[in-house]
């Protein structure tokens, strides 16, 4: 099963990029995640008349995945916007194929609430986009209370066995949406 996660920050020491490195180090047998890089990937503008190289990779990766991990950061209380974007580039194909009826799975570090309301708020968007996210686990990890090391890398072993059951239970989700 081929997993592609997409990380809405672009920092380098991302703590939600490192959720998404630990998920891809820790992927279940049988699966392989990679990781989208959207730092050139340029805002959605419909008056472009060719995509960009970034755009037309993002657009080959999500056609080639079986399913999908947001690392989903908050931004005032909703969605980083290269997220958000890589997800308005990916709607605009015909029939919303390279999203529709895929399974998703929602992580985020962040503040006190790590990042629940902007995840709450990405659910919105997964209903217009025919996503299907799981319910359970959910993944919100304080970005700000030692669960991550100087560099943006996972090291709480609470926060790594939910992901590990988040993991395990998307790879069933995902199985179930293709019957």
């Amino acid at each position: 099963m081929n997993i592609l996660a997409i990380c809405g920050s672009l920092r380098k020491k991302s703590t939600n990029m490192g959720l998404l490195r630990y998920a891809q180090a820790n992927a279940p047998a049988g699966s392989s995640i990679s990781i989208a890089d959207l730092s050139a990937v340029p805002f959605y503008n419909a008056d472009l008349t060719e995509k960009p190289a970034a755009v037309v990779q993002l657009l080959q990766q999500l056609e080639q995945a079986d399913a999908l991990i947001f690392g989903c950061p908050e931004y005032n209380y909703s969605i980083a916007p290269a997220l958000k974007n890589a997800l308005d580039w990916a709607s605009r194909e015909p029939d919303n194929k390279l999203l529709s009826g895929k399974a998703v799975a929602l992580m985020g570090a962040g503040g006190g609430m790590g990042t629940s309301r902007a995840q709450y708020h990405l659910r919105q968007v997964c209903v217009y986009l025919n996503l299907h996210p799981l319910n359970r686990p959910e993944v919100f990890a304080n970005a700000f209370a030692g669960a991550f090391d100087a560099d943006g890398n996972l090291v709480d072993e609470k926060i790594q066995g939910t992901i590990n059951t988040q993991l395990a239970a998307l790879v069933a989700w995902a199985q179930q949406l293709k019957k």
